[in-house]
């Protein structure tokens, strides 16, 4: 499922994206969502998506794991409730072993779960076994902290998985169709190389804000 509605690109903001892409998932027939946005700028865009949907704003933390040499270059990443999810046509390229990142994937599990008590605190993840489950990012590039997340929200057996984002390169929107039972994007433009091109502002996003739009989202 793609949308059907032009969008103007590039978004003013999260926000804006978010309200756009809300109306296409208020017509998708969801029953009972739980909405997931991974932090921190899914969830900027998740916010007016649960306001439209009346439906409680929570988080699914993702950590993605770099190169050991070059952290800005992921060949992988992890969610929380899953295993770590590998590049592995990366590492065939770069002659890498899943062994060599492992003290990088410790480094981010332990980041991973800095941030899950940061923003939730003691209190659990939603149920998701047989719901409807919604999950949110500001845009898709490589893809590899989307995939991560809906592996392990599969894992926690849910009626429908649907990804929802703004824009995304259509290489890796068409790839992740494997992974989600839908996938809900605004845009796919040609020339993507990285998300924030397609928004006048895109912000680094603080654990303060995160913890702000939670508060505003339930």
């Amino acid at each position: 499922m793609s949308a059907s509605r032009r969008v103007s690109l590039p978004f003013a903001d999260r926000e804006q994206a978010g309200t756009l892409l809300a109306e296409i998932l208020a017509d998708a027939g969801l029953a009972d969502p739980v909405l997931l946005a991974l932090p921190r700028g899914g969830v900027a865009v998740a916010g007016p998506i649960a306001e439209r949907l009346q439906t409680p704003l929570e988080v699914l933390v993702t950590r993605k794991i770099g190169h050991p040499v070059q952290p800005e270059l992921g060949l992988g990443a992890i969610a929380e409730g899953g295993d770590p999810v590998f590049d592995q046509e990366m590492l065939r390229r770069l002659e890498i072993d899943e062994d060599d990142l492992a003290p990088i994937v410790e480094r981010e599990r332990r980041e991973l779960a800095r941030r899950v008590t940061t923003y939730r605190g003691e209190r659990p993840m939603p149920a998701l076994a047989g719901r409807d489950v919604v999950v949110v990012d500001d845009g898709l590039a490589t893809g590899g902290t989307a995939r991560a997340a809906l592996r392990a929200v599969r894992r926690s057996g849910p009626r429908r998985v649907v990804l929802a984002v703004p824009v995304g390169s259509s290489k890796t929107v068409t790839a992740l169709r494997d992974e989600a039972d839908e996938v809900v994007v605004l845009s796919t433009p040609p020339g993507f190389h990285a998300v924030g091109q397609w928004y006048l502002r895109f912000e680094q996003l603080t654990d303060a804000d995160v913890l702000r739009l939670l508060r505003q989202g339930r």
